[in-house]
């Protein structure tokens, strides 16, 4: 093998190397990368509006959003120094999440960048025009930002200011509100609160200054607004996660208050400190109630005496009571409903000066009578205030979507999966091939089982890049083969160490000295590097491929090609759903797409054909032949096959033959009146035709109903709601016989990778069928109901795209760890015959395995942690390949280390495979709890070992894990482990499978799906609209959204949408002709249209399947369906709404700080 051995000098990969056969070599890293274009984002939403809520059941305490027989988190008067980033006292949120509004009033929108308003539209947030904002990569801080204002009238939203130098905060009790003030001037308000949306008519784009509170932009100058949790339950964050902050007590006094004694909490801050007055906003309105007319900050004493504090208030007021600590009238109320209570949400800013045109603190409007005021109302959380995952997507993109990823240097944490980045490998894994939990693990076991944070990586060995970076370069070592560590066998890699002036090698995973290989060796440089490392993949690159031995095949035998059978079910369903014809006419064309090689100029894959019902049929279509010939196997119960020559050929040779056999079986089975089916015989049929051409392949089964003709592997129908919710629920997801566990051994053994298409109209155990596919690395396809004009785009783009997609075959997989910690579970659709070694028959590019490590040894901070994936496949031109993926992992003794390291996206993977496998063996209500309690525990020791010290009334979240809590909460709705009524058990078997094998990427949409305003959509240009919360409060009757979840794409039509926007896009001239049974959207010629389409269209090419398209409007039946995926709100099957949940987490929080 030539290897050019000259040291380089220029960047690595520069030219063209000629020692690596197999790829095309576009420069490595001599050219600039392109850059990646990134939308523009406005700012942070403003408060949603309260809704008037119902009295909570007895025993059950708003503050919980859980039945509890205990008392709610305490509103507890401990005013030990606070963090920075205090949000204000607990206050009890509302029994759910996301109440619905009274008819009529249009709900808002939830998102920024909006330029245009439809009808019933209220702009929420910062104008289109406002500069791009710019979030530093530190930590924010969770700012006060926020308190309750009545729900009759709009409540004003303050910025929430970039913090100066100091921040002080002061806690005021009564209200339950957290009042931030500055000592230097703060910028002024940006964002819009509201309160009923009827309340604020769309003017054209303007607001009408009468009660629609202050609305200013900020400059990107300015910073964005920090996340904050101001009302209710307080939320803070160390300014840099994980850092402790030193706090500092100052008596301080807001103006128009009498505070009770109070802490401050000073802390550094990430913004840069604004100068200069506050500029005068462009809208003055009333201030709000409790909100201060005073002096300007920069004036404010910094040292007053404080009267005693007022009784702390647990829970809804009794009877009436004045409010404490606010100077003026009491605020408006509408006259409290019976059974209902008063509802509060608003916003406070910064103590902010005079506003000319208005006299003393509260100017009021004629019904602001003298009357005592009304009890005050439990307060409800702020969702503006909680952690968005809005926010912090955005954040991220911004922030690392620019700047390619280069993976020289240990232990760094990739962009997130939303953020669309370029990778340059330099030595570890790209995070496309491998993602972890933490990039900085503990270095002892005692501190692992103390943080509960899981130590796994989810790797998907043949992922897909993107056509911008290089696949992994083939590197022949010839008969000699890859060069291994003779202890551990780990493969050569960038972390070996070259001693002895390069004669031999220590391994970085065991230690072990080997000697280098005569033809192996190559001198060192002047830094202990080999001259020849930039040459070698395998020295500078995370990862690489080898051309493997004849050792590495089965019976030292080089492999033949793989195979594909297509086996097709022709029971009387099939046919008269027209299924049949269609795989027929699709199977004409598809098999011109079969994957090859790199430069091959055909498929080496050879094809075969069986048909079945009760008996099988197998076809010879061999290109001597001038019709196919059919052969019944009607003895299922000891299946063989009938023809070896002329079953399995090649696609060119046979065309002719190939094509006059799909004309036919649409016409032999046409007047079929079999209704059975067989299924285990299909199997293995397939498996007995590929050990007999000794070679491996994909069985694509086309399936329709519960195999119950007489036959093994016959299945009865066991389908029982009742079970749910019971311990026996578990039965619901395990195969009901065990002979589907054998055959899947069997198929693994020989290659046999099956994928499954199946097409129920009634219980069809996925369970139990999808066992074989699931445990040879296989997938599930399901089409529930399938009718062809609805179905068929989905169904053909999901077969072209599993027959055209990369596999490899006869896949061994083991993954080994540096001394210290190992593997020691495995997630994914594989089979296992001993602890280490992962085994599929097939394994494609869309495919993971998750694996789990845990200690075993102490790490040291010095060398850290280092992975090696290795993967052992017959690629689909019959080659034997390793493909090795590394990655370095840094070690910490410090708690903070690790969790400033966190991947949250990769962790919430992680939580849901581990508990989708719970339910096989527990309760499903154990398997929640044990998700819940674990989380707790993480986030507890967070708050113990590594947040500063402050009132236990705060909930504390490290940065990087800030949205934990919803994105758990997210899992634990899931249909899996929180089915509703609807939910099919078939349907909770199949997800359960699905979710197994996902990618990090995948499951991020799937549990929090993307939701997107179409009607603010840009049609001059191809970028997404900006995302919005999952919220139903985010809709608007004005609005068009589409929401996706990687399986189906829901188009939601507001009532209120303009005529002429229904006619762009449905091709309808009113609202109420829209039909909800569109499976594609019209090709209609207008920009509108053509610009939905391309968001479509974008959104199908991101996902690893076809999504279903469902059109659902307002109010109609469908829309349960759609709410199911507003995952913020609370769900019809119990799921607590976000709010609620983060509740409750903060709540198990104490109870194990307590």
């Amino acid at each position: 093998m030539s290897v050019n051995q000259q040291a380089h000098t220029g960047p690595p990969y520069g030219q063209a190397q000629p020692g690596y056969q197999g790829y095309q070599q576009p420069g490595y890293g001599g050219q600039p990368l392109p850059g990646i274009p990134h939308s523009q984002y406005g700012a942070y939403n403003g408060p949603m509006p309260g809704y008037q809520q119902p009295v909570p059941p007895q025993g059950y305490f708003p503050s919980l959003g859980f039945p509890s027989k205990g008392s709610p988190v305490s509103l507890n008067s401990d005013t030990s120094s606070l963090a920075p980033n205090f949000i204000g006292l607990l206050r009890a949120p509302p029994t759910s999440g996301a109440p619905p509004p009274a008819s009529g009033a249009s709900l808002p929108s939830g998102h920024p960048v909006y330029s245009q308003f439809g009808q019933g539209d209220v702009q929420n947030g910062i104008p289109a025009s406002a500069a791009q904002m710019h979030r530093p990569p530190a930590s924010q801080p969770f700012l006060p930002g926020s308190a309750p204002t009545p729900v009759s009238q709009t409540s004003t939203f303050q910025q929430y200011g970039p913090p100066p130098g100091s921040a002080q905060q002061l806690s005021n009790q009564m209200a339950g509100m957290t009042i931030g003030s500055t000592s230097t001037p703060a910028p002024p308000p940006a964002g819009l609160g509201y309160g009923p949306p009827t309340s604020v008519p769309p003017v054209s784009g303007s607001f009408s200054a009468t009660g629609s509170g202050l609305y200013t932009p900020y400059t990107s100058g300015q910073g964005p607004p920090p996340t904050s949790v101001s009302q209710g339950l307080p939320l803070a964050q160390p300014p840099f996660s994980g850092q402790p902050i030193s706090t500092q007590r100052l008596p301080t006094q807001v103006p128009g208050f009498a505070p009770p004694p109070s802490s401050t909490g000073i802390g550094p801050s990430s913004y840069p400190p604004t100068t200069g007055a506050p500029r005068p906003s462009p809208m003055q309105g009333p201030p709000l109630p409790g909100q201060t007319v005073a002096g300007p900050p920069t004036s404010q004493p910094n040292h007053v005496s404080s009267p005693p504090p007022p009784s702390t208030m647990s829970g809804p007021h009794p009877g009436p009571s004045p409010m404490a600590g606010l100077h003026g009238p009491p605020p408006p109320t509408h006259p409290p409903q019976p059974g209902y209570q008063m509802q509060q949400n608003g916003s406070f800013g910064q103590a902010r000066g005079p506003q000319p045109n208005y006299g003393g603190a509260y100017p009021g409007t004629p019904n602001y009578g003298s009357q005592p005021g009304p009890p005050p109302p439990p307060k409800r959380l702020d969702p503006d205030s909680i952690p968005s995952p809005i926010q912090v997507i955005e954040d991220d993109r911004s922030n690392r979507g620019s700047e390619p990823f280069v993976t020289g240097v240990r232990g760094q944490v990739p962009p997130l999966v939303t953020t669309n980045f370029l990778v340059k490998d330099q030595g570890n894994a790209s995070p496309r091939y491998i993602r972890c939990t933490s990039y900085n693990i503990p270095c002892t076991s005692d501190m692992a089982k103390q943080s509960q944070v899981p130590l796994a990586a989810v790797i998907k060995p043949l992922a897909t890049l993107p056509p911008e970076e290089t696949l992994p370069y083939l590197v022949d070592h010839g008969e000699s083969g890859p060069v291994r560590c003779n202890r551990c066998k780990a493969y050569m890699c960038p972390f070996m160490q070259f001693i002895e002036g390069g004669r031999r090698f220590q391994c970085c995973f065991c230690s072990c000295v080997t000697e280098v290989p005569p033809h192996y060796f190559q001198h060192l440089d002047h830094t202990g590097k080999r001259v020849d490392f930039y040459d070698r993949p395998e020295l500078s690159l995370g990862s690489y491929e080898f051309l493997a031995t004849v050792d590495y095949c089965k019976n030292n035998k080089f492999p033949s090609p793989p195979a594909f059978i297509f086996m097709i079910d022709v029971s009387y369903n099939a046919v008269k759903s027209g299924l049949v014809r269609l795989i027929c006419e699709e199977l004409k064309s598809l098999l011109d797409y079969l994957p090859r090689e790199g430069n091959m100029e055909e498929s080496a894959i050879r094809v075969g054909f069986v048909t079945y019902n009760k008996v099988l049929h197998f076809y010879n279509v061999k290109s001597s032949l001038a019709q196919p010939q059919m052969m019944v196997v009607s003895d299922v119960a000891d299946m063989f096959v009938p023809l070896l020559d002329g079953f399995l050929v090649n696609v060119n040779e046979s065309r002719t033959v190939i094509a006059s056999l799909l004309d036919q079986i649409p016409e032999m089975f046409a007047d079929t009146r079999e209704t059975e089916t067989v299924f285990a015989p299909v199997i293995q049929a397939g498996l007995e035709a590929l050990k007999a051409a000794e070679c491996a392949g994909k069985l694509f089964i086309f399936h329709t109903s519960l195999p119950i003709a007489e036959a093994p592997g016959k299945l009865k129908n066991r389908d029982d709601k009742k079970l749910i919710n019971t311990d026996k629920e578990k039965t619901l997801f395990q195969p009901q016989t065990s002979f589907y566990n054998n055959l899947a051994k069997d198929c693994v053994a020989q290659g046999c990778c099956v994928d499954l298409f199946i097409f129920p109209n009634q219980y069809l155990d996925v369970a139990t069928l999808g066992v074989v596919t699931y445990q040879t690395g296989g997938s599930i396809y399901k089409y529930a109901y399938f009718q062809l004009e609805t179905d068929q785009d989905r169904f053909l783009n999901d077969l072209r795209r599993d027959v055209q997609k990369e596999v490899g075959f006869d896949a061994v997989m083991r993954v080994r760890t540096s001394t210290g910690i190992r593997a020691t579970d495995f997630f994914g659709a594989f089979y296992m015959s001993n602890t280490t070694d992962v085994e599929m028959a097939g394994l494609d590019c869309d495919k993971t395995i998750t694996v789990e490590f845990k200690h075993d040894d102490k790490l040291s901070e010095d060398s850290g942690a280092l992975l090696q994936c290795a993967l052992l496949y017959t690629s689909c031109a019959g080659q034997r390949r390793l493909r090795i993926h590394n990655l370095s992992l840094n070690c910490c003794t410090q708690l903070a280390d690790l969790y400033r390291n966190c991947e949250t996206d990769t962790l919430i993977n992680y939580l849901a495979k581990y508990a989708y496998r719970g339910v096989l063996n527990s309760p499903v209500k154990t398997v929640r709890d044990a998700l819940i309690n674990q989380c707790a525990q993480i986030l507890a020791c967070y708050r113990k070992n590594c947040a500063s010290p402050s009132s236990a009334g705060q909930l504390i979240l490290p940065e990087c894990m800030k949205l934990l809590p919803v994105y758990l909460n997210c899992v634990l709705k899931s249909d899996v482990l929180q089915p509703g009524p609807e939910v099919t058990t078939d349907d909770r078997a199949y997800i359960r499978q699905l979710v197994t094998s996902m990618d990090v990427a995948e499951t991020n949409v799937f549990f929090y799906p993307r939701l997107l305003p179409l009607t603010k959509a840009d049609v001059d240009n191809d970028s997404l609209p900006a995302a919005i919360r999952n919220s139903e409060e985010r809709l608007s009757k004005g609005d068009i959204y589409l929401l996706e979840n990687g399986l189906n794409i829901f188009v939601w039509v507001g009532v209120n949408v303009q005529q002429g926007l229904i006619q762009n896009l449905f091709g309808v001239s009113s609202f109420s002709q829209i039909s909800n049974t569109l499976s594609t959207l019209p090709v209609l010629e207008n920009p509108f249209s053509k610009k939905v389409r391309s968001v479509v269209d974008m959104l199908q090419v991101q996902r690893s399947r076809y999504m279903k398209l469902i059109i659902v409007k307002q109010e109609d039946k469908l829309e349960m369906l759609f709410k199911h995926f507003l995952v913020e709100d609370k769900s019809l099957s119990g799921g607590a709404s976000y709010v609620d949940f983060l509740c409750h987490m903060h709540k198990e929080i104490r109870q194990l700080l307590s």
